[in-house]
């Protein structure tokens, strides 16, 4: 094809490509999912779809993952769509539902392209069996776009939300390509004494009991207990099917109700506020509004889950300790849970956050200790649960990675009830580790504006409505973030957004966006331009926090946002502001 990009849709069966008779026995072939439990999630826009991004290394690394593959040759070639069909001859997909009549459902590969990264490059949708029946569609039988740079993603495409189903993926070889079969391990021995062993290591501190034992011996009495959890995208539930009931946050809540909760457990609450691609920069900013919900809620437990997502934060464990600080210090003293969560590439930010739940005696619960070394044995060694068990992807866990992260938290629980209560609480009037500076930061936004700053919307004025959507507490359904919100368009006239504040600090949230129709701004401190926020950096729907500045002393403050030189016609979106004074 000439053109810059390829939209195929084969909706009729008999239409489709000719799959070879036997491609299994005659091609080496590997798996890029294997019998994965796919859920019909709401989008803002298109029929509701489980996505699997395969860009930024992510297919090498489910290669690797899922498939087995070491060959660092094959791997090399996932990199980018040129390698990718010198590789790959044909794919086979495998998609199984419970249902007698469960509609169709579509798998879709979309490439990514050099031009406009999510406009111009092939976008294959292919109708699916649902009976278990495998469909190998060759790649020779499509066209292709010339613009094609690298494998953006696979989705999977539902009639109706909140279906489920088990998919596999796999990938069929050129000849002069071989890879080793490899075999699909044993289903977890959940409960045996070896399962038991690998969740003790993930105790990390027991610390100071007496918030925690108050928590359950008020749930035992029969007293109202809310259990909270905030965090990123694990939190949220990704990877667990379906999200908002296999999620780690949810088994632990009602292993907590199980354990200690009156007549059912009715008198255990449950607050799951997990937003996806954030760190506790964000995530000190929503405690109030996401938690608290603004002085409604007062959760006796809270569970702090950023141990994969603070990478990016710009303060290096001074946001996450201020967040710490900020729930201890609250009123009716809840307790406060460390959990580290890990990546596929036994990777978190453990040694930089837990002196912090050390110096300040915190229960600690670590995932990495209960389950990375025991990823290197083999079954005989005494291996309990794979790293193709364990992870969905190369971020997130499966059901039973869930499971196992709910476990761990299980165990807290159970060692705690049993323990002595600690006579003393927690002691937190004390020298900060690593800062606290933001222990009292606000949220400001559209509607609330408590601290009085004077605003001028300027050409700011729209109300930006396509949002990061996340699963909150134990709905199915997602919830806008940040929806009151300033929003430039292109049909909005080229004025900047003014607003004089007073504060010590400054905090600018923005949308991210994979849209072209997204442009950057600049960003004006007292007439000095502090930096040009970017809205495609990460290139998808979500939130971005940004320390504007960080003073010792409260004063006047300037701030004028406007769009970059030729991004007048774009748009770009405020979604908030955190402040302290």
């Amino acid at each position: 094809m000439t053109d810059n990009s390829s939209l195929i849709i084969n909706d009729d069966k008999s239409a489709g490509p000719k799959a070879p008779k036997d491609p299994v026995a005659k091609r080496n072939s590997f798996f890029v999912m294997f019998e994965k439990v796919i859920e019909a999630t709401p989008r803002n826009e298109g029929k509701p779809s489980q996505e699997v991004y395969l860009d930024a290394g992510r297919l090498k690394s489910i290669a690797r993952l899922v498939g087995g593959v070491k060959d660092e040759e094959i791997l090399g070639l996932l990199e980018n769509c040129k390698g990718f069909h010198k590789l790959v001859h044909s794919i086979g997909v495998t998609i199984k539902t419970g249902n007698e009549n469960p509609g169709s459902i579509h798998f879709v590969l979309h490439n990514y392209g050099k031009q406009k990264k999510y406009e111009t490059g092939t976008l294959l949708r292919m109708p699916c069996p649902t009976d278990g029946a495998e469909i190998i569609f060759e790649l020779g039988d499509f066209q292709w776009s010339q613009d094609d740079d690298v494998p953006g993603k696979f989705a999977f495409e539902f009639d109706h939300p909140g279906e489920l189903a088990a998919a596999s993926v796999k990938f069929y070889l050129y000849d002069s390509y071989k890879v080793p079969e490899i075999a699909m391990e044993p289903p977890v021995a959940f409960g045996s004494n070896g399962y038991q062993a690998m969740i003790k290591k993930s105790l990390l501190n027991k610390g100071n009991n007496q918030r925690l034992k108050t928590a359950i011996e008020k749930a035992e009495r029969g007293g109202d207990v809310t259990i909270a959890y905030i965090g990123g995208s694990i939190t949220q539930g990704a990877g667990a099917k379906p999200i908002h009931t296999h999620c780690y946050a949810c088994q632990s809540y009602l292993k907590f109700r199980a354990m200690f909760g009156k007549e059912d457990g009715k008198n255990v609450h449950f607050v799951k506020a997990g937003v996806g691609g954030t760190p506790s920069e964000l995530g000190m900013l929503r405690y109030e509004r996401d938690i608290l919900r603004n002085g409604k809620v007062k959760p006796d437990i809270v569970i702090v889950e950023f141990a994969v997502n603070d990478a990016g934060d710009e303060t290096e464990g001074i946001c996450y300790e201020s967040l710490v600080l900020k729930i201890l210090s609250s009123e009716n003293k809840p307790a406060v849970i460390l959990l580290f969560s890990v990546f596929e590439n036994d990777w978190n930010l453990q040694d930089r956050l837990s002196p912090i739940g050390k110096h300040y005696n915190l229960p600690m619960v670590s995932v990495k200790d209960a389950v990375v070394n025991q990823f290197r044995l083999t079954k005989e060694e005494g291996n309990i649960i794979t790293k193709r068990q364990f992870f969905y992807d190369i971020y997130h866990p499966t059901n039973d990675g869930h499971t196992v992260m709910a476990d761990c938290l299980a165990y807290l629980f159970s060692e705690t009830n049993k323990s002595i209560r600690d006579r003393v609480d927690v002691e937190i009037d004390q020298s900060p580790v690593i800062g606290n500076y933001f222990k009292d930061v606000q949220l400001l936004d559209r509607n609330d504006n408590r601290i009085g700053a004077w605003i001028n919307m300027g050409g700011f004025s729209e109300t930006d409505d396509d949002l990061q959507m996340v699963e909150m507490d134990a709905n199915p359904f997602g919830t806008p973030q940040f929806s009151n919100n300033w929003m430039h368009s292109a049909a909005s006239e080229n004025e900047s957004f003014k607003m004089t504040i007073n504060s010590r600090s400054l905090i600018l949230v923005f949308k991210d966006s994979g849209s072209s129709e997204f442009g950057m701004a600049d960003i004006f401190v007292d007439g000095r331009h502090i930096k040009t926020a970017d809205p495609h950096v990460e290139n998808w729907t979500h939130c971005n926090a940004v320390i504007l500045y960080q003073e010792n002393v409260c004063r006047e403050h300037q701030i004028e946002i406007k769009m970059a030189h030729n991004n007048e016609e774009k748009c770009f979106t405020i979604l908030g502001f955190g402040y302290t004074l």
